[in-house]
């Protein structure tokens, strides 16, 4: 058992505050209350809004990195549902006509 926090790329991709966050900031995590908090002033945020706005098309776009994917993992990202569905196994409907 233990925290989990998932799911976060569509509200950074979209230009929502995670994707404004960098390596070594602090974040508070308060389980009780459900809420995640990035520990920056306001103004830094709007500075690296500012900063993330002026790059242009590359904005709010992951940054490229070169990585070995196995072929299991091919296999599964071409038969897996989006993260916002779960990522689970899409299997034909058994009870169609195929």
């Amino acid at each position: 058992s233990g925290l989990s926090i998932g799911h976060i790329s569509p509200e950074a991709a979209s230009g929502g505050a995670i994707g404004l966050i960098k390596n070594g900031d602090i974040i508070d995590i308060d389980i009780p209350k459900r809420k995640i908090n990035v520990n920056l002033l306001p103004e830094d945020l709007e500075n690296r809004r500012i900063a993330m706005d002026e790059t242009g098309s590359s904005a709010w776009q992951p940054t490229s990195r070169n990585r070995e994917v196995s072929q299991a993992l091919k296999a599964y990202a071409m038969m897996a549902s989006s993260a916002s569905d779960g990522a689970v196994r899409v299997l034909p409907d058994e009870n169609t006509d195929a």
